[in-house]
């Protein structure tokens, strides 16, 4: 079904819809899980406590927003038994009709980790590090999810205990050697953040550190932007462009924060600021912008899980529409000529439009309820699951760390 007609509400409904036609966001297997804060875990009757279980409600969040076909697993969470899950992996992915996305590999949570994973002093745990890194690339290989996600936990938390210039050539050492091992098709993405859980100084802590690792290990390696962590004022957008610009972005986690840690749902805090990354986006063509993975990555201590995931993927939605109704045409000629107040307010009216008609709209012409988060309220899934599921999870205890 199309819009058509020469008036700006055609146009502008046009631009909407070839937009929400074309996103796509990836829901994180863990989303759904029991989580809490460094201090203890808050239990949900209705958490998934299982693979089926987070694919069931993966497929569920899908069939709401028409935005989310495919889910990123955890390595060691989601596979423990490594490639051998892959079968019951492929299973649930025809069963439920949700496909896997990125694959995450697991460097921060053993014991052995605690001095580093790929960074470790230790050639024996960097080569234990690289081994699950490999077998990162085959899980993903074997279920032909396009990304490995990086998050690299290394670092260091008192100055003069360890040799940061050393950590670099390790590091490269290693994530050179997995860039080696991906197949056709396949993509690493590393992740930065300035910080957490080290606090002296973080082997992967800004987007250069991530940029130049990723150069230095070839073109099927990319840079990962975790809205959440960065430091405050960073202007994120800044280096969108700059990724964009050099061809390096490979994607991103999107969540929210408003101190330091990125656990909020995304524009609960900055709706404006994904606004903005969403435009420098829009603004360079379809090609060079078809490899950038949108991705979900929070933790739900508060909101029900069910709630929060559809409640994100709807707001991504929203904003990513905003986005598509700049008018990039009038916004340039302005910026050109330097019309500051007449340009900020071409871009800020786009903003401040409510879309949420024409989104409406959209998903009611592709077979998908009008409101999502009204639709599952009234589906009773969240019941279901919190009936079928409350035992289990009923026996987890939430404990201090």
């Amino acid at each position: 079904m199309g819009i058509n007609g020469a008036g700006t509400a055609e146009r502008d409904a046009q631009r909407v819809w070839d937009a929400l036609d074309g996103f796509r966001i990836e829901v994180p297997s863990w989303g759904f899980a029991n989580t809490g804060t460094r201090f203890g875990k808050f239990v949900q009757a209705g958490a998934a406590t299982t693979i089926e279980e987070k694919f069931s409600d993966a497929a569920q969040v899908n069939a709401l927003t028409g935005a989310s076909p495919t889910v990123a697993l955890h390595v060691l969470w989601d596979l423990p038994g490594g490639k051998a899950d892959v079968p019951a992996i492929q299973g649930l992915e025809k069963k439920y009709g949700v496909k896997s996305g990125s694959i995450n590999p697991n460097l921060f949570q053993d014991a052995e980790y605690k001095y580093g994973s790929i960074a470790n002093p230790s050639a024996e745990i960097r080569g234990n590090a690289l081994a699950h890194l490999l077998d990162s690339v085959e899980i993903g290989r074997a279920l032909g999810s396009k990304d490995v996600s990086l998050w690299i936990a290394d670092g260091s938390n008192y100055p003069g205990t360890q040799s940061i210039r050393k950590r670099i050539g390790w590091m490269e050492e290693v994530l050179g050697a997995m860039h080696a091992a991906l197949g056709d098709g396949q993509r690493m993405l590393v992740e930065y953040k300035p910080f957490e859980p080290a606090f002296y100084h973080t082997d992967i802590a800004d987007w250069g550190m991530a940029l130049e690792l990723a150069r230095r290990c070839g073109p099927k390696a990319k840079v990962l932007v975790d809205t959440g962590h960065h430091y405050q004022g960073t202007n994120i957008e800044q280096i969108v462009a700059w990724l964009l610009h050099v061809g390096q972005l490979g994607g991103f986690h999107f969540n929210d924060r408003k101190y330091a840690d990125d656990d909020l749902t995304l524009g609960s805090i900055d709706p404006y600021q994904v606004f903005r990354i969403f435009h420098e986006i829009l603004s360079v063509s379809a090609e060079e912008r078809s490899g950038v993975a949108f991705m979900i990555d929070q933790s739900h201590n508060l909101k029900g899980k069910m709630e929060a995931m559809v409640q994100t993927v709807a707001t991504a939605q929203e904003l990513y529409a905003k986005a598509a109704l700049v008018d990039r045409v009038r916004l340039a000629e302005l910026q050109q000529a330097c019309r500051l107040v007449e340009a900020e307010e071409c871009f800020r009216s786009a903003f401040w439009q409510d879309v949420r008609p024409l989104v409406q709209q959209w998903r009611v012409a592709r077979g998908l309820p009008a409101d999502p988060l009204k639709a599952l309220t009234e589906s009773g899934y969240v019941e279901k699951i919190s009936r079928e599921r409350g035992s289990k999870n009923a026996s987890s205890v939430s404990s201090y760390a």
